[in-house]
């Protein structure tokens, strides 16, 4: 391959370039070794003017070795592979096609949300001001000085003895009005085919580029510990100095120290829901933490519904339900991320931004999820699961593996079901495949005009007091349930058992600027059109006393669904209660269900539970929104309670 070379500009990290310099020349390394790169792929001629001043910048700052422009073919995607396998960072699994198993480094192994901040001039920009003596959750705050100084420790010199790699990335259809452009620089080869694999990728976007269209800068180095020491040279990472820095004015992302998932693949949850999200509230539409179906009912009517759950709450198996119901049929757009806006003829429409699933292993299985096995042994990348001594891989939830076949946990120990004490797959270990491969992927999936949503859900983990479904009264109402969602999560690291978090609209993790200005933006979109979607509750996690779950969940969902679908076409199949609108007696289809259903008792809303629910949530909006609450979610708790006054025992 021709050398090229890169004469490097200092606009975009002055001051860390300049502070790297200085650092050079006291240590007597003269001649300013980064100036000349050579690329081993691709023409920077090729790039546009803004693409090439920040790889420039970049390769400044972080000192590669070379640099490789990635095109997203499968010649590229071969190369990459083959790389990872010489430094061991992935092997092969010959039981399946193309697949390959990657494990971290223990310490690499999840999101880390406390390491995660948004940068603003002003923190009330990106956080709501807590109640005195209240830590705040709704978001980290870093001051643009703060922000920088992060970068300037740990980024000079982070890609030594490394190639940067360029990938231009779509996020929704390439050319689609509703798809946003990135371009990530990566240090990392497991990145770049993950990559691959989530967004559209390759020379067409980069083509786009060259058009002048705007991007998302995001750069990424798995980083080199501050001892020059690497504790597992397949898979280099910088645990004690992880970062993940968010700019939302100059739409920057910038990622330092892991490899792993969120923090390393930036068009997930970085681009498509944290600055993805400061983007939509800036040209009025929505990026939300999403999944999104198709149903077609037995007249061959089909509705598109968008649905906000937490962790552990049913989201993926939503959306690639098997509906019990006859004539029924489901199919995928998407099952974590939804953006949203409205056509011009104020129908609300949206896209998946990703191109694959990002999918948790343990729990997925034939009886869960049969859809989500359907698509994952061909062309996946997986992490942190178990191996198996015939090629295969293992996570708990699967089947039994044959007779005589060993297991090797996550960490490339022996494994024995019902001997070893720790699992066999890392609870948060993953797969990583294609969209497309989905058998029940949706048609539309890709339509450039995003699918008309018809109705969004809300829900969470419940195992008390929270009806099955119910209906939003108003869309200020439904806003209102988005922000006072609540789930049962397990408090681990405090080991005390089963705890209900708040977590509205599903997004706590992912807010990335103020969360009441966030209501006030959902709020608006009531003036933007009069062909709003219906919004509901729902909750498959409800139990009785003896501690089952009161509806059988997984396909059964289909039933709740197609109660959904009728109030979509205003049948008037509901009755109101305190809390919004369930099914009236007999409206729900229980016909065919293998096991009793309570409906009153699942239905039912106890006045003593609403009371406290109330006051959680009246508590949770004092203690951490505050003064930034808007005035209509103020007024939707204030007669909520009065309705809840008003039941009758």
């Amino acid at each position: 391959m021709i050398s090229k070379v890169f004469l490097f500009t200092t606009k975009r990290f002055p001051r860390q370039i300049a502070q790297h310099v200085k650092r050079m020349a006291t240590a007597s390394e003269a001649g300013l070794k980064y100036s000349h790169l050579r690329t081993v792929n691709g023409d920077p001629a090729r790039l546009s003017p803004k693409v090439r001043a920040f790889v420039e910048e970049s390769a400044a700052l972080c000192q590669p070795d070379k640099i490789h422009i990635c095109d997203g073919s499968d010649a590229e995607n071969n190369e990459l592979l083959a790389t990872q396998q010489r430094q061991g960072t992935i092997i092969p699994l010959p039981k399946y096609d193309n697949c390959w198993l990657a494990r971290t480094n223990p310490a690499d192994v999840a999101r880390v949300e406390s390491k995660t901040f948004i940068c603003t001039e002003r923190r009330e920009e990106t956080v709501p001001t807590p109640k005195a003596g209240v830590t705040g959750t709704l978001g980290n705050w870093m001051p643009p000085q703060e922000y920088e100084k992060a970068i300037s420790q740990r980024f000079p010199g982070c890609m030594k003895g490394r190639t940067m790699y360029v990938v231009p990335f779509s996020m929704g259809p390439v050319g689609s009005p509703l798809s946003k452009i990135g371009v990530e620089i990566t240090d990392s080869p497991y990145v770049v085919a993950s990559m691959r694999i989530m967004t559209r990728m390759g020379s067409n976007v980069m083509e786009q580029l060259y058009d002048g269209d705007e991007f998302v800068r995001c750069l990424h180095s798995v980083g080199t510990p501050a001892s020059g020491v690497v504790d597992m040279p397949s898979w280099p990472c910088d645990p004690e100095r992880t970062i993940i820095l968010h700019k939302p004015a100059l739409n920057e992302i910038v990622s330092y120290g892991s490899g792993y998932g969120g923090n390393s693949l930036l068009g997930k949850k970085c681009f498509a829901l944290r600055i993805g999200s400061t983007i939509a509230h800036r040209e009025g539409w929505l990026a939300e933490h999403m999944l999104i179906l198709g149903i077609t009912n037995p007249r061959g009517e089909k509705r598109y519904i968008a649905a906000a759950f937490p962790s552990a709450c049913g989201k993926t198996n939503l959306a690639m339900l098997t509906p019990t119901l006859p004539g029924y049929k489901v199919e995928c757009v998407g099952d974590d991320i939804a953006w949203m806006k409205f056509d011009s003829q104020g129908q609300l429409r949206a896209i998946n931004p990703e191109n694959g699933f990002f999918g948790v292993a343990p729990g997925t299985s034939m009886a869960t999820n049969p859809n989500a096995m359907a698509t994952a042994f061909k062309n996946t990348v997986f992490t942190n699961v178990a191996s198996t001594s015939d090629g295969g891989v293992y996570w708990e939830g699967m089947d039994e593996v044959a007779e005589g076949v060993k297991i090797t946990d996550w960490q490339g120990r022996p494994w024995k079901k019902g001997e070893t004490k720790t699992s066999a797959a890392h609870p948060n270990s993953r797969f990583c495949s294609p969209a497309a491969q989905c058998p029940i992927i949706d048609g539309a999936w890709e339509d450039h005009q995003g699918v008309p949503i018809s109705a969004i859900l809300f829900g969470g983990r419940r195992p008390a007091g929270v009806p099955l479904v119910y209906e939003a009264n108003s869309w200020a109402h439904g806003v209102f349930l988005g922000a006072a969602m609540r789930s049962e999560a397990t408090a681990a690291a405090e080991h005390k058992g089963k705890v209900i978090m708040h977590d509205p609209f599903a997004m706590r993790p992912f807010f990335a600027y103020n969360f009441g200005h966030y209501l006030d933006h959902w709020l608006s979109m009531e003036s933007r059109s009069s062909r709003l979607p219906k919004i509901f509750h729902v909750n498959w996690f409800r139990k009785d006393n003896n501690g089952n779950f009161m509806w059988p969940g997984f396909g059964e969902n289909s039933r709740v669904l197609d109660w959904i679908i009728r109030r979509i076409d205003n049948e008037p199949c509901f009755q109101d209660t305190a809390i919004g609108r369930i099914p009236s007696r007999g409206a729900l289809n229980v016909e065919g269900l293998k096991q009793p259903i309570d409906l009153d008792t699942l239905f039912s809303i106890p006045k003593a539970f609403w009371t406290q629910e109330v006051e959680e949530i009246a508590k949770y909006f004092d203690n951490q929104v505050g003064k930034d609450l808007p005035e209509a979610i103020g007024r939707e708790l204030s007669d909520l309670r009065k309705r809840i006054n008003d039941i009758k025992e």
